[in-house]
């Protein structure tokens, strides 16, 4: 992971702000009819696994893995990710930045077209990045856009849609200001929350993103059928800017949640990609099919600091110290991941070429003698006789399942308590996490671009990322200073500082870092897989 981080940092300079949540996966058996032939015997058909019905094809909506990696294939911002995980222009033709770093000037393709014919214009990009930061549209990306000028004051109530420095000069030319000098700008905003929206589709029909036949997209493919929580099919967009590039004709996303499904129809030809399952990961993790690339990422558990017993600061790092992640990576997840000690991945370097992992340490260890004496000293302190009851809560799928077992199983005989288990479906869990339904709840995080500030920022106090309930006024504080400081070396004390505080009151707590390992055909080329973004089709081919 250092290697490709420190060539994207040496690129973008990074300096400041924003981050992301992520992941995830539910739906339903997509096998084929016996007796058809195999697809995959089609070579302008990839057939890949969404694993779930995406959150939202709204861009600024659906802000986790399940919907980018299907919009990201769809659609286009004004740069995208190239194959060296680099921003380059794409919609925008141009780019100019002014010599103090804080305005931008976009000059849009002329050949940049909309799937239903239309120009691609500024006024999209001017109506999609304030419609972002409109508090009604309540998007929980909105603070990736707060180093616009005005951006924060607008979503927030204190300013007007009039104060946000996004302006259309022309039918092609888009004028931005920010707040202050942001190098990683233009990786920022190849997420798929800056994406732009047709304005005349949106206005006709405020619901154009639900349906295959209402969806206008920018991006290398189209979509062109959707049958809802089983499959999507994507067909390659002739009216897009760069088609000459697009290899594939068409793409199949299944929606299959469970991988011991997915890896069987890998293996009977109705998938080109899978993920391994955990119970088979010992003997295909040395397939020549497998890939293994890098992922800025990790999978951690938010306590609810607002329910009992977790307003205890004792009791939850009981808790998060009863866990031994080394056995569940070795023993649960099996994927080779690194089990994770504190909530920043390693890969970042400061400005000593330090990385922040190694520099930060160790934050939170197994220690089942000690999480016993402070679930007694929490208890005491509260005045419980017993502690009341848990519940520990998680999204469908087979491998949280395995992983929320084992950490209940970890409470019992580590700390002799009974933990009850409860899962959900992807969308309902995600919208009760936010409302702070839960007790304790996994999660994951999914970086959107190179730089620890990405992973810090969302446990600020009422960050829509936050969804435990914590707040810490020096926290926040460092976390305003990092992003407003320009020496790399104080800026990555601050991060250092702020990342030990919230280990220190433990509002959450780490299992371990993401890794992306698929089982690919041998005639499928060109996926590239970002290590902080999304998955890319646009170069991909099937022989």
């Amino acid at each position: 992971m250092k290697k490709w981080l420190t060539v994207l940092l040496g690129l973008l300079f990074v300096v400041m702000l924003a981050a992301c949540t992520a992941d995830e996966s539910a739906g339903e058996d997509n096998n084929s009819e016996g007796g058809e032939e195999s697809s995959s015997s089609d070579t302008s058909t990839l057939l890949l696994n969404n694993g779930t019905e995406p959150t939202s094809l709204d861009p600024p909506i659906g802000f986790d893995a399940a919907s980018w990696n299907v919009l990201n294939n769809l659609m286009e911002g004004m740069t995208r990710l190239n194959q060296d995980h680099e921003p380059e222009e794409a919609t925008a033709e141009s780019i100019e930045v002014s010599d103090d770093g804080t305005e931008y000037t976009f000059t849009i393709r002329e050949d940049a077209k909309w799937s239903n014919g239309d120009d691609v214009t500024a006024e999209d990009f001017e109506f999609a990045w304030k419609r972002l930061l409109d508090p009604e549209t309540a998007s929980p990306a909105a603070f990736l856009g707060y180093f616009i000028e005005g951006g924060e004051e607008f979503n927030t109530g204190d300013g007007s849609v009039d104060d946000v420095m996004v302006e259309a000069t022309g039918d092609k030319e888009l004028k931005v200001t920010l707040t202050a000098p942001t190098n990683y700008f233009l990786n920022i905003i190849s997420n798929p929350a800056f994406f732009p929206i047709n304005k005349s589709a949106a206005e006709e029909n405020e619901e154009w993103f639900t349906e295959a036949d209402t969806f206008v997209g920018n991006g290398p493919f189209t979509l062109a059928e959707w049958e809802h929580d089983k499959e999507m099919v994507l067909e390659k967009n002739e009216e897009y800017w760069d088609a000459d590039t697009v290899q594939l004709e068409q793409v199949k996303f299944a929606m299959v949640n469970d991988p011991n499904t997915e890896y069987q129809m890998y293996e009977s030809g109705d998938l080109d990609n899978s993920e391994i399952p955990a119970d088979l990961a010992d003997q295909l993790l040395d397939s020549e099919d497998v890939t293994i690339q890098d992922q800025a990422g990790n999978q951690f558990y938010r306590f609810n600091v607002n329910e009992e017993p977790f307003q205890n600061e004792k009791i939850r790092k009981a808790l998060a110290m009863a866990v031994n992640r080394e056995d569940i990576v070795n023993y649960v997840t099996k994927m080779g991941e690194e089990p994770a000690y504190g909530f920043v991945s390693p890969g970042f370097n400061d400005a000593d070429g330090n990385d922040f992992r190694e520099q930060n340490g160790q934050l939170v260890e197994f220690h089942p003698e000690e999480a016993k004496k402070l679930l007694e000293e929490g208890m005491e302190e509260e005045g419980y006789d017993e502690l009341p009851e848990i519940t520990l809560t998680y999204n469908t799928d087979e491998t949280n399942k395995s992983i929320a077992e084992t950490i209940q199983e970890m409470y019992s005989e580590n700390l002799g308590i009974d933990v009850t288990l409860e899962n959900t479906e992807w969308n309902v869990f995600l919208e009760d996490q936010k409302a702070l339904n839960h007790q304790l709840s996994r999660s994951s995080f999914l970086a959107d671009y190179a730089d620890p500030i990405n992973f810090l920022e969302s446990f600020i106090t009422d960050s829509s990322m936050n969804r435990t309930g914590w707040s810490n006024e020096e926290y926040d504080e460092l976390i305003a200073k990092a992003k407003e400081e320009t020496d790399e070396q104080q800026r990555f004390e601050y991060m250092y500082e702020a990342e030990k505080i919230l280990f220190e009151e433990m509002p959450i707590f780490p299992i371990h870092f993401y890794n992306q390992v698929h089982l690919q055909k041998e005639n499928v080329d060109g996926i590239v897989r970002h290590p902080v973004g999304y998955m890319e089709l646009k170069w991909a081919a099937k022989k």
